[in-house]
């Protein structure tokens, strides 16, 4: 099977293959990116792509860690960048494997918009995105009948260096996302919560909203916090919650207490008085 996998993977030498991990579940590895993994003579990967993924890679091949996480060292954009077209130069078959999908949040539009200006060959393996994957981990549905006919899926985090040293998106109309969207899922915003909440309500969004924090979706270790929205950010203090999360934000989140399958910790925090 591994043979088959790698012969119908067809990457030509030279090519950089932009491959989505997942949210870090190898079940949800899709076909195409394992063959492209399968394949690889140089993998460049995120901080978020997990150990059983990264282990598929032939022993053979080079692996160039590159991960980012906020407020710790990480690679310039422009470093990856600039390593991805000197692998592909020296005619290896690169995959950039990254967290989620390449296309959502991924900063892969601007890797392959380098590979293009430097005449470097691409393609794109699509992946599970941890905005759709963590809730359905979680046992909410991001839409369902009757709650919500839109979804809106944001960033909670911004270069501060574009933002005049705030991380909170300023292309965000917080105020009007809150009442145009019944469902609203943030990636990185776990930081920021406490002002993206307060901006929400202002909004005319209810505080007794449900809101889920789902952190290491779909993972062994993947932890479920069911609060509300007002209550949300004194909880994330007082439990100390990290990154990576997901947040969701709707009637469908109070759906986890009926549909919860998969075998997580639901975090217990109550609120000091």
């Amino acid at each position: 099977m591994r043979e088959m996998l790698v012969e119908k993977a067809d990457i030509p030498a030279g090519t950089v293959y932009l491959v989505g991990a997942g949210p870090g579940n190898p079940d949800l590895l899709t076909v195409g990116a394992l063959r492209a993994i399968l394949a690889a003579d140089a993998l460049v990967y995120d901080a978020l792509v997990s150990d059983e993924i990264l282990e598929m890679a032939p022993a053979s091949c080079e692996r160039h860690f590159v991960g980012k996480r906020g407020g710790k060292p990480s690679t310039p954009q422009d470093e990856i960048n600039d390593l991805l077209v000197r692998l592909a130069k020296e005619g290896k078959r690169v995959v950039r494997l990254k967290g989620g999908d390449p296309f959502v949040f991924g900063r892969g539009g601007e890797e392959a918009l380098r590979l293009v200006s430097e005449g470097v060959p691409f393609r794109v393996a699509p992946g599970i995105t941890a905005g759709v994957a963590g809730p359905a981990y979680a046992g909410i549905p991001i839409t369902h009948r009757g709650v919500n006919a839109n979804v809106a899926f944001l960033t909670g985090h911004e270069d501060p260096h574009r933002t005049q040293g705030n991380s909170i998106p300023s292309t965000v109309d917080w105020e009007a996302v809150g009442g145009a969207f019944p469902v609203i899922v943030l990636y990185m915003a776990i930081k920021n919560f406490g002002v993206i909440s307060q901006r929400l309500i202002a909004g005319g969004r209810s505080p007794e909203t449900p809101v889920a924090v789902i952190r290491w979706a779909t993972r062994a270790n993947q932890q479920t916090l069911l609060t509300t929205l007002e209550n949300a950010p004194k909880q994330i203090a007082q439990c100390d919650l990290r990154p990576p999360a997901i947040i969701v934000i709707g009637e469908v989140a109070r759906m986890r207490q009926e549909l919860a399958w998969f075998d997580d910790k639901s975090i217990q925090c109550a609120l000091e008085e």
